[in-house]
């Protein structure tokens, strides 16, 4: 037997025995091929919502122009004002099987855009109180094209889907720690994993990495925690001079500064996870000869290790509270938690290795070789809503091999046809995660 007709009963063998497989190397062959037809909308919605950005929880005409664009495809139901600007939109296939749900999030920064595209947004808005300019800097814009172009492509194709698709348009990623929750857990809050019961949610973003068009993973631990923490102390004022008279709040908030700063290097185990505690703000007292009645501390922890997040949070109030009781004081202490863990799914993720590899090229889908201490609401949706979850990068330098500004960035910029791959790799993970269910 020829070489040839050797590797042909080969592959009709292959065929035979593995039907499975075979069908689903044709469901994700045709959902690429679909995923490629939807570039020139792709860009041409990113470039719209890059030139009409609107700041978190304010992202009502997004809203209206996601809403229009779903309902031109095939298939997909509709719920508006989810979390107030949020949107849901289902796609149940034709064949019985898992829930996927693919999020993109909607806002932008208050951040001006300094480039020469034709695109650029001069847009500006009113800011908790100021006029600022606002722009996609962190490229959100891109998320919400590359959602779009895979709700297209799998609606042309919902006959063959194996379950069902859900499609989360999340408003206030930028939100960060506040006293009302971001985007991410609003959305949970109104039960956007429910009805129909999320088995998995799947989420990607873009950067000005390098090389371009190629994808960045991570198992575990991907992204860190971000909290804000606020500390009041009161006492009681008086004069420089007879200290004795009165209980001031400066030297107390000084021990609790120096207190909170040893948290992490006797309460943690960061072999668990980086943690990382620090304190950006201390006030108190106006005059030298004048003791304070009150003193405020304000600071940030970012951690890798939900475990490790919870410790920190104790031992500040711990500490807090022991200290102003030490000195006779009352303590306020508030904890803002922004943002969860990024924590990927270890098995989950490198099932959708093949995935990555099929959208972007063979050896073009990379782990990273370390977390980011970046922060990103996605991880309320494995953390807070339960379901397991999967987040990667795209990486867009409009340089080719070498990076471009960073997100957030006045400067930032990625090359368009990176987007391409970001809509391949969104329903090729879908489709993974189906064909082995």
């Amino acid at each position: 037997m020829s070489v040839t007709n050797r590797l042909l009963a080969s592959l009709v063998g292959l065929t035979l025995a593995t039907p499975v497989a075979a069908s689903g190397a044709g469901l994700l062959r045709n959902g690429l091929q679909q995923a490629d037809q939807t570039e020139p909308d792709v860009i041409a919605w990113r470039r719209h919502i890059h030139q009409h950005p609107e700041l978190s929880f304010q992202e009502t005409e997004t809203a209206k122009y996601i809403a229009d664009a779903l309902r031109a495809m095939p298939g997909i139901t509709i719920e508006t004002d989810v979390a107030r600007t949020g949107i849901k939109a289902v796609l149940k296939g034709g064949k019985p099987g898992p829930v996927v749900a693919l999020r993109a999030d909607m806002d932008a920064l208050p951040v001006e855009e300094r480039n020469d595209l034709p695109f650029r947004s001069q847009v500006k808005a009113t800011w908790r109180g100021e006029q600022v300019s606002v722009s996609h800097a962190c490229g959100h814009d891109t998320h919400v094209a590359m959602l779009l172009g895979a709700a297209k492509a799998l609606s042309a194709m919902r006959e063959e889907l194996p379950g069902t698709i859900v499609f989360l348009f999340q408003p206030a990623e930028e939100w960060g720690p506040d006293k009302e929750p971001s985007g991410a857990k609003a959305m949970i809050a109104q039960g956007v994993l429910e009805n129909p019961k999320v088995d998995v949610v799947f989420g990607q973003h873009i950067s000005a990495g390098a090389p371009s068009g190629s994808i960045a993973y991570r198992a575990g631990p991907t992204m860190a925690s971000g909290d804000r923490f606020e500390i009041s102390l009161h006492g009681k004022g008086g004069h420089g001079g007879r200290p004795w008279t009165a209980n001031p709040a400066l030297v107390p908030a000084a021990e609790l500064t120096l207190a909170l700063q040893g948290i992490t290097s006797s309460k943690v185990d960061q072999s668990d996870g980086v943690t990382v505690l620090s304190i950006g703000m201390l006030q108190s007292g106006r005059r030298p000869n004048i003791l304070p009645e009150s003193a405020e501390l304000a600071g940030t922890v970012r951690s890798l290790s939900s475990h490790n997040q919870r410790i920190v949070h104790e031992a500040i109030r711990a500490r807090a509270e022991h200290i102003a009781q030490a000195y006779g004081l009352k303590s306020k202490v508030d904890i803002y938690t922004g943002y969860e863990v990024v924590d990927n799914d270890k098995s989950l993720t490198h099932s959708l290795v093949p995935a990555w590899q099929a959208a972007a090229g063979a050896g073009q889908a990379v782990e990273m070789p370390a977390p980011s201490t970046g922060s990103e609401d996605f991880g309320a949706y494995g953390v807070s809503g339960k379901v397991p979850s999967v987040f990667w990068f795209i990486n867009a330098s409009p340089f080719g091999d070498k990076s471009g500004a960073p997100n957030h960035s006045p400067e930032f910029a990625i090359d368009e046809s990176a987007l391409r791959v970001g809509v391949r790799a969104l329903v090729a993970s879908a489709l993974t995660y189906m064909d082995k269910q």
